[in-house]
């Protein structure tokens, strides 16, 4: 038995926190029987970063509706979803939820809409992606330390943020940011992430192709009849109104949603536990160097996610009426990021101070991090402040 100071029991190939690989500064000594996993999801929980996500858009503009989801319930439904894989699979929790709890902090404001703009802005300057702009929050933006930027995570923390999508196999492909941290900090960025980073990579999926239903429905963009149209959604249906006589609709969506989790969930645990007990696993560095992704869904699975997944996208994110609106929302960063550029003495006293050492490109960086921290509210006082 490992030593192992998680208070639970985890299987061979789980990431300890007792066997981290450490963080990239000197940091205090854990205090209150904490584990160094325990710690990050603190500091994270804790940062500037995650308080600005409850306004911050997930599809909606958030102040459309009061139940509509936002950036942060949206962040904390992918959290639990992570740790109820991880305990099936006896993983570390902790890791999975910190790792799910960060994934978002580097949303801009109006969701993807707000980041297709910062991109076509930066396209001259280095881009602009959200995954790097978590790593930029989290290693250099949040400002909370006297002997260091950013909030000093483990290695095992940062490794599932910046394998999101898996290794850097081209290194090509790297972004300048984590290019820039893998230099001081080594992050074996050829390699796949622990299992507890790609719990939080598929539990992201599972919680914004089953939660935006309800958000769409709410909306009117679409029926539960038209929902019938996916096969997997359908069956539940069936079951549910055989089961339930005379269901509420309100109840009926719950359900529906609920169930179509918990057979997501269930399906990439045993479809994971499969691959895991083949192959034998007897530490985490086998996961990392294994030759494929571990954590995955069954091919049927999958499909029913595709069929979803497309389902959204032409009925729901590509709503032309949700895209105008957010659209002519997103003038408001392009017309403050050249007005900023126009003149650096309208950002904030932290930001401002930074201008004369920098070239246009460095520049462009200052305020895209600047505008990409806003909230859709901040966002939308600072264009006030200048504009009609």
């Amino acid at each position: 038995m490992k030593n192992n100071d998680d208070n639970r029991y985890l299987s061979s190939f789980a990431c300890y926190s007792s066997e981290s690989r450490g963080r990239m500064y000197t940091d205090e000594p854990l205090i209150l029987g904490r584990s160094e996993f325990q710690r990050d999801r603190d500091r994270i929980i804790h940062s500037e970063a995650f308080r600005r996500l409850k306004d911050k858009t997930q599809v909606f503009v958030y102040h459309d509706g009061d139940h509509y989801r936002t950036r942060l319930t949206h962040t904390l439904e992918v959290s639990q979803i992570a740790r109820s894989i991880a305990k099936a699979l006896k993983i570390n929790e902790d890791l999975a939820e910190t790792i799910a709890l960060a994934h978002d902090l580097g949303h801009p404001p109006l969701g993807h809409r707000g980041e297709d703009v910062l991109k076509k802005l930066m396209i001259k300057c280095g881009g602009f992606n959200h995954n790097e702009q978590s790593i930029r929050v989290v290693t250099l933006l949040e400002k909370k330390y006297p002997y260091f930027n950013g909030l000093n995570l483990t290695f095992e923390t940062l490794e599932g943020l910046i394998k999101h999508n898996g290794p850097f196999l081209d290194k090509r492909e790297i972004p300048y940011t984590i290019d820039e941290i893998n230099k001081i900090f080594p992050l074996d960025l050829n390699t796949y992430p622990s299992l507890e980073g790609q719990v939080a990579n598929i539990s992201d999926d599972i919680a914004y192709l089953t939660h935006d239903f309800d958000d769409g429905l709410r909306e009117g963009l679409f029926t539960i009849n038209d929902l019938r149209k996916i096969k997997i959604i359908d069956e539940i249906l069936h079951k549910l109104k055989k089961e339930f006589v005379n269901i509420k609709i309100d109840i009926l969506i719950h359900q529906f949603i609920r169930h179509l989790i918990s057979y997501f969930i269930n399906d990439v645990v045993s479809n994971s536990l499969i691959v895991i007990n083949v192959n034998n696993f007897e530490n985490v560095n086998q996961i990392r160097c294994f030759e494929n992704k571990i954590i995955k869904l069954s091919p049927t699975a999958h499909s029913n996610m595709e069929e979803i997944r497309n389902f959204l996208f032409q009925n729901m994110y590509n709503n032309d009426i949700l895209i105008n609106k957010l659209q002519n929302n997103c003038l408001m960063i392009e017309k403050l990021f050249f007005l900023f550029h126009k003149d650096t003495n309208l950002l904030p006293e932290q930001w401002k101070n930074l201008k004369g050492r920098l070239s246009e490109t460095k520049q462009s960086r200052v305020i895209t991090d600047y505008i990409a921290g806003m909230t859709d509210g901040y966002l939308k006082r600072e264009y006030q402040k200048y504009f009609d």
